[in-house]
């Protein structure tokens, strides 16, 4: 395994596409249909997808007539992604810790648990720090994660899989701070070994993490907004507002 950090691997090698590849693209619109019907945005609004992956959420915020721009640190990603670019929506490779030069936005969305990532907790603070200073006075954020709790306590310890001729054997664990993922994967009998590790982060946590620059309006608990409750539901997304 490299030494650099294990999302600089895993999200640009073509195993991560194929072990992903059946993302639930009607979820993905329903929730970003429902997003922006909450967040009832004038038109032409300005966004950000901050870690867009392929560009799946990007696209469908493009429908709605606003201005995207999508940003993921792998060359490939971005690549398959700017396949959907238009005159509205447009990509680049961009590492999430660091501010857009030029470029300012009236929300800024990190969704699908695209966060945590980093060794240093301290990453977390400057990546929020980044996010405060391309926002318009007053503008959003909007966090999409796991709700950990939920998935600790309910964490599949080892699965295989086998897709488009791969064997994929994954095994997971939880070391009281981070949830991680290992994944080995047999191409033909050449073996290679990835990991995925994200912190586990509760609500708590994001509370002092955005207190700095942000305040908390709203807690949700799914992708059809219903309310948090960390015992049972499935995401914690949260909507803040630059202070």
């Amino acid at each position: 395994m490299s030494k650099k950090d294990w999302f600089v691997d895993w999200f640009d090698t073509s195993y991560y596409h194929v072990l992903y590849q059946n993302r639930d693209e009607q979820e993905a619109e329903r929730f970003i249909r429902n997003i922006l019907t909450y967040l009832d945005l004038p038109v032409n609004s300005r966004l950000l997808d901050l870690a867009c992956g392929k560009g799946r959420h990007a696209k469908f915020l493009s429908e709605f007539d606003h201005h995207v721009m999508g940003v993921d640190l792998s060359p490939n990603s971005i690549e398959k992604a700017s396949e959907y670019a238009h005159e509205k929506l447009r990509f680049q490779t961009h590492d999430m810790r660091e501010v857009i030069e030029n470029e300012e936005f009236d929300v800024i969305f990190n969704l699908f648990t695209s966060f945590g990532y980093f060794d240093d907790e301290s990453e977390n603070k400057r990546m929020c720090g980044a996010i405060s200073k391309m926002l318009v006075p007053g503008g959003r954020l909007l966090i999409d994660f796991m709700n950990a709790k939920k998935v600790i306590e309910n964490l599949v310890s080892s699965e295989e899989k086998v897709l488009e001729g791969l064997h994929f054997d994954i095994k997971r664990n939880y070391d009281g701070k981070h949830i991680y993922k290992y994944i080995q994967v047999n191409d033909n009998g050449h073996v290679s070994q990835y990991m995925e590790r994200v912190q586990a982060l509760l609500l708590a946590d994001f509370l002092a993490l955005l207190e700095t620059n942000f305040e908390i309006i709203g807690t949700f608990g799914s992708y059809d907004l219903n309310v948090f409750h960390e015992d049972t539901s499935d995401r914690l997304i949260l909507l803040a507002q630059l202070k």
